[in-house]
């Protein structure tokens, strides 16, 4: 996977966290998930199912422990599917 579809996880799931956060922030990789942008288990879970589902991936429960910024989350995606 290239540098650009990185990019492309990143955009995708910059728009889908600006969707389901109360936040009403801008959203930058470098934001933290829970602390910045009020992302509580259930939609992390609920994010987690729709990214499987759009990038045709599996992500393990337990990879989620390391993730704790928008970059963290994309960094994971694209070591999935570069992997498949």
């Amino acid at each position: 996977m290239s540098d650009s579809n990185y990019d492309e996880i990143l955009q995708l799931l910059s728009e889908r966290l600006a969707s389901i956060s109360t936040s009403g922030l801008a959203i930058t990789p470098e934001m933290n998930l829970i602390n910045q942008l009020a992302i509580d288990s259930i939609k992390l879970l609920n994010l987690i199912m729709e990214i499987e589902d759009t990038f045709d991936i599996s992500v393990p429960v337990n990879a989620l422990t390391d993730v704790q910024t928008v970059a963290d989350l994309a960094k994971l995606i694209h070591r999935i599917k570069s992997s498949q």
